[in-house]
């Protein structure tokens, strides 16, 4: 039953658009007025990224098939706007009509700090926070999903040809948890296949595209006889490294994997410019988290972790995985 509610959600959301400027309005929802209806609290890392738009669909597909339900979903402009992130927390959490609230962290210390003492149910999504407060994590098991997709790339670079598998990552916000625990993933898979992953030369690109240009520049000025695998923290890292590698022929046959699985990563392993992309379930994320605030707003006991799962998408999955995404967004 459950699998076929989160199936049917699927095309719920084929009738809503998701708007990052207007996902926090429902008429239909109560307004924290004593009444039976819940509103709830979602404040993302940011709402500037693909990733986190299929997160925010997911909540608001929740939402919209509940009518007793308002769902308000924010976030930061960038993952490095930690003081913008933390006000947005600090006055939800002023706001007695929030119910419960989802949070995914920047800066999870940070955030600890501030809902010490909450009594309302807060839940982390993405990324945990390491809090008696928080009552479940929803999310991706980071670094078997990361461990999983090394083993991947270390297969593909052997089926490319190569020999000498050495790994280097494009890593994204240092400290960060889910930077962290993917980090060992990925240093785990490869090794485990018999791959070398170089950990002192691990570049960090702050999550962003042009800085992982930057990276991928000094890496092949420091290797310039090729290396097999590149993975990045995220997919659009992962593209831009493998665009600014594109006339090196050291790189020719280099695997470049990513994480997250979005949309434009399909595309690009389609057309045969990125490799790989260890692929979250962001739609199912956020779903399960406001499903989760929801029974936890009515007395439940919640699983302290729901995993949302994962998988690689490759050049055989890529195209069944892009559709899947359309019908989220359409």
């Amino acid at each position: 039953m459950q699998m076929k509610k989160r199936l049917l959600a699927i095309f719920v959301a084929g009738t809503m658009a998701v708007s990052l400027f207007g996902c926090g309005s429902n008429t239909s929802a109560g307004n924290g007025d004593g009444s039976n209806s819940h509103r709830i609290s979602v404040i993302l890392k940011t709402t500037a990224a693909e990733y986190w738009r299929y997160v925010i669909a997911g909540a608001k597909a929740y939402e919209k098939e509940h009518d007793n339900l308002q769902v308000d979903v924010k976030g930061a402009t960038s993952e490095t706007a930690y003081d913008e992130q933390l006000n947005m927390i600090e006055t939800d959490l002023a706001n007695e009509r929030y119910d419960a609230f989802v949070i995914a962290p920047l800066q999870a210390d940070m955030i600890a700090n501030l809902i010490r003492g909450q009594t309302k149910p807060v839940l982390a999504v993405d990324t945990n926070i390491d809090a008696p407060e928080i009552l479940s994590f929803i999310g991706t098991g980071n670094e078997d999903a990361a461990a999983l997709g090394g083993k991947a790339a270390v297969e593909a670079a052997r089926a490319a040809g190569w020999q000498d598998i050495k790994c280097i990552e494009i890593a994204g916000v240092q400290g960060d948890l889910t930077n962290t625990a993917r980090m060992k993933g990925y240093m785990r898979g490869v090794e485990e296949a018999g791959g070398d992953f170089l950990e002192k030369n691990v570049q960090y690109a702050n999550a962003v595209a042009d800085q992982a240009v930057t990276c991928m520049e000094a890496i092949m000025q420091t290797h310039p006889e090729g290396i097999a695998i590149i993975c990045a923290n995220n997919d659009d890292m992962a593209m831009a490294a493998a665009r600014a590698a594109k006339n090196n022929s050291a790189y020719a046959n280099t695997v470049f994997m990513g994480f997250n699985g979005d949309r434009s990563a399909c595309v690009s392993i389609l057309e045969g410019e990125l490799t790989l992309s260890v692929a979250q379930n962001a739609y199912e994320m956020g779903y399960l988290a406001v499903e989760a605030a929801v029974k936890a707003i009515e007395g439940e006991t919640l699983e302290k972790f729901i995993d949302s799962g994962a998988e690689i998408i490759n050049s055989d999955n890529a195209q069944t995985r892009l559709d899947m995404l359309d019908r989220y967004l359409s």
